[in-house]
């Protein structure tokens, strides 16, 4: 790999991700001109995966005119928080026709938050029968889900097919109960593929918060150096990928940081995690 190159790691199966996603939410709100520019700075750096998810705003809208000229090199993930097949069937087909796509790469249950979704989602005429149904029928290529919950999370790995799992893997969050190992340790034995979030959350949003960075609903680590050892610490825990948070400013520092996040040393790692002894995590665990 070239210096400045932006890094890849492996999926699954010969799929290699880039490091760095793009994330619908960094589209949310922008003008289609904007999400073009965003879109194609993103390809020409190396990025290769994009999330996005009917729930962020009109991302999807922005999104597919955008990645369309790049759609065949590019790994497209997307959501959905439909729990029953029915609905999961209507807006996967609603997300295809908005993405201008034939296929997903990747179909995520998005937001699992309990063991409720767990039992909707694999109950009869569950979301699960679609997501199964949908892969049959080439409409998506793999499956997995986004939470925010280590029980629920472990719990779908056991009961259903999933190629990744997409988490917050965070360096507060794991200083307070190792919130997102067993998680990723649970993957790992899975031979499942561990796609990170919230690299850079700091902590609950304060006052004022909301003016700086208003798509972030907590503090993130914006300082460049601070959010470097953030980012590293992500990108050492065995993860293929990680989606940066939904501020373009801050999505972009991580592409700048994402060829110099070398892992982070049992020294540098011990460090980071005693500097955040003090900070309220945003997942308690």
């Amino acid at each position: 790999m070239a210096i400045g190159e932006m890094p890849k790691r492996p999926y699954k199966d010969d799929v290699m991700l880039s490091v760095i996603g793009l994330g619908g939410v960094v589209l949310m709100g922008e003008s289609q001109n904007e999400a073009d520019r965003l879109v194609a700075e993103a390809v020409k750096q190396g990025v290769n995966y994009f999330d996005v998810a009917p729930t962020y705003g009109d991302a999807e809208e922005r999104l597919g005119p955008a990645l369309e000229p790049y759609r065949e090199g590019v790994f497209l993930a997307c959501k959905t928080t439909k729990r029953d097949a029915k609905g999961a069937r209507e807006e996967l087909e609603r997300s295809l026709q908005r993405l201008r796509t034939e296929i997903v790469d990747l179909y995520q249950f998005h937001g699992i938050g309990s063991m409720q979704d767990v039992e909707q989602i694999l109950a009869p005429d569950g979301a699960g029968e679609a997501f199964l149904e949908a892969r049959r029928r080439g409409r998506v290529r793999y499956l997995g889900f986004s939470a925010h919950a280590e029980e629920p999370a472990l719990a779908l790995m056991d009961r259903f097919p999933c190629d990744s799992v997409l988490f917050p893997i965070n360096y507060v969050c794991y200083a307070h109960g190792s919130f997102g190992s067993r998680v990723l340790e649970h993957a790992r034995r899975k031979g499942m593929a561990r796609l990170a979030i919230k690299a850079l959350a700091r902590t609950r949003r304060g006052k004022g918060d909301d003016k700086a960075f208003p798509k972030c609903w907590y503090r993130p680590v914006s300082e460049p150096d601070a959010a470097k050892q953030a980012l590293r610490f992500t990108l050492s825990q065995d993860v293929t990928a990680a989606v940066p948070p939904g501020d373009p400013s801050l999505y972009r520092l991580c592409l700048s940081l994402a060829p110099e996040c070398t892992p982070l040393t049992p020294q540098e790692q011990t460090a980071l995690l005693a500097s955040a002894k003090d900070i309220a995590p945003i997942f308690p665990h």
